[in-house]
C-alpha cells in the first residue's frame, strides 16, 4: 500500500499569478509517490559523497531549510532520537539542506546528531525532489527549501512523501510508515 502525506484539501480555489505561473517545473509538480528517484549525489559532514547510488536498501531523505534554527533542530533532534527504532526497521536517515560541509559539522557536533546530513549549497538535490521552491514571508518572496520528507524504497522508488512538514509529530509518522514497509 503506498502512502502519500501532507496533502490537504484547498478551502478555496484560488487562481494562479504570475509568480506562481513563473515557477520552476519541479517546482510546480515535484517528486512523488511511485516515481523512480532521480540520481543524485552530495557530499555529507564528513566530506563523503552520498547520493542514490550508494544508499542501498530503504531510507529516508528529508529535506529541511537550515541548520541551527528552532524547528529544524527539533526534527533533526527527533530523527536523531528514533534512529535505533529507523535502524531497527532497517530504513536510513539522511538529511539534505543548503548549508555548507562546515555548517554541517558544527550541527552535528553541537547535536550529537547520528546520521548522515548533505550539504545542498547549489539546491541541486532540492530542485530534482522539487523541494526548492517560491516562498512568501512577512510579504518578501523567495526561492527556499520547502519542508519535506521522501521515504524511498530498495528499488528505488518513492513510497511516501510528507510536503510542507509541520516539525510536531512528524518523525513519529515518518517512522510508523517506515515500520510498515
Amino acid at each position: 500500500m503506498r502512502y502519500e502525506y501532507g496533502m490537504k484539501p484547498s478551502a478555496s480555489k484560488k487562481t494562479a499569478t504570475t509568480t506562481e505561473k513563473a515557477l520552476p517545473p519541479a517546482t510546480a509538480s515535484g517528486l512523488g509517490v511511485g516515481e523512480r528517484v532521480p540520481t543524485f549525489s552530495a557530499d555529507d559532514q564528513n566530506d563523503a559523497s552520498v547520493g542514490s547510488a550508494n544508499l542501498r536498501g530503504t531510507y529516508v531523505l528529508y529535506f529541511y531549510p537550515r541548520d541551527n534554527t528552532p524547528g529544524c533542530t527539533v526534527e533533526a533532534c527527533e530523527f536523531r532520537d528514533e534512529l535505533k527504532q529507523f535502524s531497527a526497521a532497517k530504513v536510513r536517515v539522511v538529511g539534505v539542506s543548503p548549508d555548507s560541509i562546515s555548517s554541517h559539522q558544527k550541527f552535528v557536533a553541537k547535536f550529537k546528531l547520528n546520521f548522515s546530513l548533505l550539504a545542498d549549497p547549489d539546491h541541486a538535490v532540492a530542485d530534482a525532489f522539487g523541494t526548492w521552491v517560491l516562498k512568501k514571508n512577512y510579504g518578501k518572496e523567495y526561492m527556499g527549501i520547502e519542508r519535506s520528507t521522501f521515504l524511498i524504497d530498495g528499488a528505488g522508488v518513492v513510497h511516501a512523501v510528507w510536503r510542507k512538514v509541520r516539525v510536531k509529530g512528524h518523525v513519529a509518522e515518518v517512522l510508523a510508515a517506515a515500520q510498515a514497509l
